[in-house]
């Protein structure tokens, strides 16, 4: 399948679209380098006035934006009119903090006068994934856009609908033609465009493959990259945690968009004391969440955005079971129903040697590890290629301190749920990728930090 809107929950192919050609892809490109050397110019006031505009568009609309998203991708409907709010959240942020962020920063030296001056780069290529298809490039298209350059997007090939939106949110709110384009374009057609001159660096969210192949082909021709990619995030409970809180933001935190999230827990570590309890709790809060229509407002769990997606998740269950993990529930595919489906599934006593102790599952799947203490915790939540997220919970000073120095991670939340916050910095470490988005942070990643010393 090339670039298509395929609805995950019938497997009908609703619309095709046809790869730009060669010749269409440089002439979006000469139109982002035409519309730089201008867009550069205006001021942040401007900037921040059109950025205002589309926070009012996604908010005004975001019911409609919501149902693309569900159409395309699978999400539960009231996630889906979420995301959109968040993104025009992410907007009004950056519409308001920008200016602070990148003003001149004076700096006492042996100079009569000597700043830092933050100034934009160019053309900035974004390839993104379907999984948030607004909120992964909102986030990186405001405070790009914010900062002077402009953006081009490479989306993710089942969500073409979705990047268009975007591009027409982004002219209808006033930037100019130019400042922010969507590429149709195939996985095979990205190098070229990174190894165009007037594209200055890029920013990828996805899978490690998808990440070194971006990081190899622009450090060929020393651009700049951040990355954000896989994730196996830990969700340890010790004994003083609130074993009802904990279950109760467990299940939003592992279901959460299907369960497909970078952030999402997937790896829950529980000390032998609250483990029995803990288990029960969540099993308890799975089997109430219903399997359904995405498109219905009551419906918890929607199909997985693709069926290769879907089959690859009953792999690693049954490959996981068939060496020795026990299932507590779930674990079995929808057989009776069109679609992408797949039913919330727990699995426990999972070996090293199978694919739930080292892969990502991404899905509706929990995975259940019993440790001794907090050392045995940390040292469990540290053996994976993953640094993403971690979320420990425990009402013990010592433990909680514990937690945040030693987990390998570029986010530790404490008795919550990870999640991200256009005011928090966002990103990984280890094979979870490198760079930040989001908060000052994330506007600085694109942009030249200029000494400027006079005398």
């Amino acid at each position: 399948m090339g670039i298509a809107t395929v609805n995950p929950a019938t497997g009908e192919t609703l619309k095709t679209f046809e790869p730009l050609t060669p010749s269409e892809i440089e002439a979006k490109l000469a139109l982002a380098d035409a519309t730089f050397k201008q867009y550069r110019k205006t001021s942040m006031v401007q900037r921040s006035q059109w950025l205002k505009q589309a926070a009012d568009i996604l908010d005004k609309d975001s019911q409609k934006w919501g149902e693309l998203m569900t159409l395309e991708m699978g999400k539960p409907i009231k996630g889906a009119i979420a995301e959109a709010k968040k993104c025009a959240l992410v907007c009004r942020y950056y519409a308001e903090n920008a200016p602070e962020f990148l003003k001149d920063t004076p700096v006492s030296t042996d100079a009569s006068r000597s700043f830092i001056r933050y100034q934009p780069l160019g053309i900035i290529l974004a390839v993104m994934p379907w999984n948030f298809p607004f909120w992964q490039v909102f986030r990186f298209a405001a405070p790009a856009l914010m900062a002077g350059n402009v953006g081009i997007l490479k989306h993710a090939s089942n969500v073409p609908q979705c990047a268009l939106a975007i591009e027409t949110i982004l002219k209808s709110a006033g930037f100019p033609e130019g400042a922010f384009q969507t590429l149709l374009i195939t996985a095979n057609q990205v190098e070229a465009v990174i190894n165009d001159d007037r594209v200055k660096a890029a920013t990828l969210t996805g899978s490690e493959y998808a990440g070194a192949s971006l990081a190899s082909a622009a450090g060929k021709h020393i651009k700049k990259t951040v990355l954000e990619l896989g994730g196996s995030d830990p969700f340890i409970v010790l004994e003083s945690a609130d074993l009802e809180a904990a279950a109760t933001t467990a299940v939003t935190a592992r279901m959460l968009n299907n369960g497909q999230s970078c952030i999402a827990a997937k790896r829950f570590i529980l000390v032998d004391a609250i483990a029995d309890r803990f288990e029960q709790l969540l099993a308890e809060k799975f089997q109430t969440l219903k399997v359904g229509d995405p498109q219905s407002e009551d419906t918890d769990i929607g199909p997985l955005a693709t069926a290769s997606i879907r089959q690859e998740i009953e792999q690693q269950v049954q490959e996981t079971v068939t060496k020795g993990a026990k299932i507590v529930i779930g674990g079995q595919s929808y057989r009776d129903r069109p679609g992408n489906f797949y039913p919330p599934t727990i699995l426990k006593d999972i070996p090293m040697d199978s694919p739930g102790y080292s892969d990502e599952f991404f899905g509706p799947v929990a995975l259940l590890f019993r440790v001794k203490d907090i050392d045995e915790a940390i040292e469990l939540a540290n053996s994976t290629i993953f640094g993403l997220g971690a979320s420990g919970w425990t009402h013990d000073a010592t433990e909680q301190e514990r937690l945040i120095e030693e987990i390998e991670s570029g986010c530790v939340f404490i008795n919550g749920m990870v999640k991200s916050d256009p005011r928090l910095p966002f990103g990984g470490i280890k094979r979870s990728g490198y760079g930040r988005e989001l908060s000052s942070q994330g506007i600085q990643e694109f942009v030249n930090v200029k000494t400027v010393w006079i005398k």
